[in-house]
This record gives C-alpha cells, structure tokens and sequence, in this order.
C-alpha cells in the first residue's frame, strides 16, 4: 500500500459537473482528490481486504441471529421495544440485504482492522463505484497508469446482479432522500442506475414528500403508493418516525430491511467481540456503561470483567468513544494517556448511549490519514473507496481518494 503523487486529468472538474457529481469540492476544499492515489498489490486486496470483509460480514449476520433472539440485546442496542417483533420478523423471513460499507484500518501490512459497519445508509457509493472507474479509464488513456493496472471496483456491476437476485423483473422502486443533499441524491442515483440496469423501475422520491394514504399505504410525492422502498433515511430514526406505527401493517417492503437496524448500530461491535474475541479483525470493544469505572482503575461489570482483563492493556494504551448512532465521526473521540486526545467537537448524537473500542491508529501517509471503505454487496466484498484527513477522525469534510491495483 503506497501513496503515489500523480497529475491530474485535464478539465475533470467540467467532467464532474457533466456527469453530476456537484459536490466534487465542499466548505472550500476539495472533496474529490486526484493529486494522489493510493496503490495495492493485488495480495493486499484479495488476502488483507476482500476476503477478511466477506468473512466479517458472515460474522455480523450470526450476530443478527442471536440480538434478534434476544431481547435483552435488542434492548442494549436502544432498539424501541414496540419495534422488535418488526426487527425479529424481518430477520425470519430472510428479507433481502442490498449493500453496506465497512470502515477499515489498514497500513498495507494486515491484520485489517473493523472500526465500523455502515450497513444501512452508506454514501460515497457514486464516487467508489463510478468516478473513481472513470478516474482508472481515463489515467490510463493518458498513459499515467499502465494498461496492466486495475482497481478493486465490481460495486456497479454486483448491484446490477444483486437488484435482479432479490426483485422480480419490473418491478417499481422508489428510491428517496433529501433532494436538497448532493451527495444523498448521488447515492440513490448511482442505486436507480443499477437497478434500471436489472430490469427495474426506478423513481425518485424526496424523503419530505412521502406521505400515507387513507388505506394506510406510504405514497410518493405524487400520490402513487410505494410498494418497494430504498430510503437514505437510517433506521434508528424510522423506528422513531411519526409513520413508525405504520411501517408494518402499510406492507411496503423496504431496502435495506428492517433488520440492517440491528447491524448498522455500533453497538454490534461490542457484540461482535463478545462473540469471536481475539479474531484479527475485530478490536475489543464493550459498552461504555460497563467498562466506564474500569478505564479508571476501578472494576467493570461483572458480566464482561474476564473480557476486560484480557483487553484491558489495550484499552488503557488508547481507545475510541463512540455513540450507537452517529454519522460522519460525530460524538467520536479519542482517549489516550487518561484524556481526550482529539474529537470532532459534534455532539449532536452524544446523547445516545456509547461503545468503547480499542484505537487502532490510521497510518500517517504524507500528512493524511486513509481510512478503507470495503464496500459488500449482498454477502461479498466486491470494491474499495478511500477517503483521507489530517485528523484521525474521518468526518464528512475528509477526501475520497481514488485507487488502484498495481499491475
């Protein structure tokens, strides 16, 4: 793994501005950035990213198993007690998973480590699964990579094959987020490509204007009931929404299902560690509330005290506070040597309840710091996206980095 400088395509931003992709610079710096990139051997990609991310996604599906059956863990996961026999069911009935984006420390060495799961309301997807191709295509016409290079990227092409596995050919979707936010908008757009390639239709719809109808069915912004819904809105706030009552009985069938609530929580990873502790992939990770008093020198709770023990030294050299819900690195903060070492200073989501997780520092690679975006398509790792900040919290500021495998 190497970060290489290189020139830029000419005229990419009238590129970008033809194809879409508005938010290409954001607040006044560059968003997408292609001064540099960052190089993989194709061992790195295979060994260290795509088949560690498939497996740790076979893992997070057992752990769906066992909070669904359980409702003590539903609880832990701030999951509203009248939405578990929603969540629970949702799981029985093998509703169909669509994406997710798993968040990776990785210094090109391995182990590759799991800082999160965005198994809900991912974005970046256009920039991973489109621009960054294009990005490819194009330095290699310009003879700046050699025509032997080639990229971790089947995103596009597997959610073509994943919208033809889990719907019936013609089927209508409605696909809604904030029309007011470039990026959402791009997200569910790069979604509708692939899914009119299956087969499908495919509608926009702004999140503000979907309503329900007299027969208690959610309708579109143009009145038409919606019997397949993609929505860029998170789980943990439909669970909470004024329609949440309605989210069963209005048999509209949502994408992600209702389960992804269960695995896009943070609260997954201390569930995870509980369930395969010491794999070397996962960090150790516990609730807050259960390891607070021991961070300090004192004992944590009684159910997790062997765990702590044999964790403890790592959590003492450094470790990561984060809320069940947040986006974007808010609420984040890293602790070592007894205070807080560096936080983004957004507590919007900071009144939820917290995790701890071991810090497993981002390399420092010519002043930044890449984080990994695996990107899983139904239950395989299929593509790659980076993105990169001189801070070590990744925020919604930090740069996409395009990439590519040297041949």
């Amino acid at each position: 793994m190497r970060k290489i400088t290189l020139p830029e395509r000419p005229g990419w931003r009238d590129r970008a501005a033809e194809l879409g992709f508005t938010f290409a610079d954001m607040g006044g710096e560059p968003y997408w950035d292609e001064t540099s990139a960052y190089a993989f051997t194709l061992d790195q990609i295979e060994r260290d990213i795509e088949d560690p991310a498939t497996e740790l996604h076979d893992m997070c599906r057992e752990a769906v198993a066992l909070a669904v059956a359980d409702e003590e863990w539903l609880e832990r996961l701030a999951i509203p007690r009248q939405h578990h026999d929603l969540i629970a069911q949702s799981w029985t009935h093998d509703e169909p998973e669509l994406y997710g984006r798993m968040d990776l420390s990785y210094d090109g060495t391995g182990p590759a480590k799991l800082l999160e799961y965005n198994a809900d309301t991912p974005t970046s997807l256009y920039e991973s699964a489109s621009f960054q191709w294009l990005w490819l295509e194009e330095q290699q016409q310009l003879g700046v990579l050699g025509p032997d290079t080639d990229q971790f990227n089947a995103i596009h092409e597997s959610l073509v094959e994943r919208f033809g596995q889990i719907t019936d050919p013609g089927t209508e979707i409605h696909f809604a987020a904030d029309k007011d936010n470039p990026e959402d908008y791009a997200t569910v757009e790069a979604l509708a490509w692939a899914a009119r390639e299956a087969g499908m239709g495919a509608h926009f719809t702004d999140l503000s204007g979907i309503g329900l109808s007299d027969q208690g069915q959610f309708t579109d912004d143009q009145d038409r009931v919606i019997g397949t819904l993609f929505k860029l809105y998170p789980w943990e706030d439909m669970l909470r929404d004024e329609f949440a009552a309605h989210l069963q009985s209005s048999r509209t069938r949502f994408l992600e299902p209702p389960w992804k609530a269960v695995l896009s929580n943070k609260g997954m990873l201390p569930l995870l560690w509980q369930m395969f502790p010491g794999h070397p992939n996962l960090l150790p990770a516990f609730f807050h509330a259960d390891v607070a008093d021991a961070l300090r020198g004192g004992t944590p709770a009684p159910h997790v005290a062997s765990a702590f023990a044999a964790a403890q030294d790592a959590l003492r050299a450094g470790h990561v506070t984060k809320p069940l819900f947040s986006r974007e690195g808010a609420g984040v903060a890293i602790h070592q040597d007894g205070r807080i070492a560096e936080e983004t200073g957004d507590d919007s989501y900071s009144h939820h309840p917290m995790i701890v997780q071991a810090l497993a520092p981002l390399p420092l690679m010519d002043g930044f710091h890449p984080v990994l975006g695996a990107w899983i398509v139904g239950r395989s790792c299929v593509g790659l996206g980076l993105r990169e900040d001189r801070a070590r919290i990744t925020h919604n500021l930090s740069r996409f980095k395009p990439h590519f495998i040297e041949g």
